[in-house]
């Protein structure tokens, strides 16, 4: 044993996956993975700023919670 890729391997794996699945799910299971792969992909090349403008909306949240939670206080005053 080589490696877990040899080609008797694959279509061996290829065959448990038809069994499983049909093949008429094969197609879609194979744009979902490559839709999250790409996505994967793209996420990873992003820059620091879609992080930046997380913060900052988680900190927007925050605010709005801390402002609700002082209206309840006076509400049962």
């Amino acid at each position: 044993m080589e490696g877990l890729f040899q080609p008797l391997h694959l279509i061996l794996i290829l065959i448990i996956v038809l069994i499983i699945f049909g093949p008429g799910r094969l197609p879609e299971i194979g744009a979902g993975l490559g839709k999250s792969i790409r996505n994967f992909k793209k996420a990873m090349n992003e820059k620091d700023e879609p992080q930046e403008e997380a913060k900052s909306e988680t900190k927007a949240v925050e605010q709005k919670d801390e402002k609700k939670d002082e209206q309840k206080d006076e509400k049962k005053d």
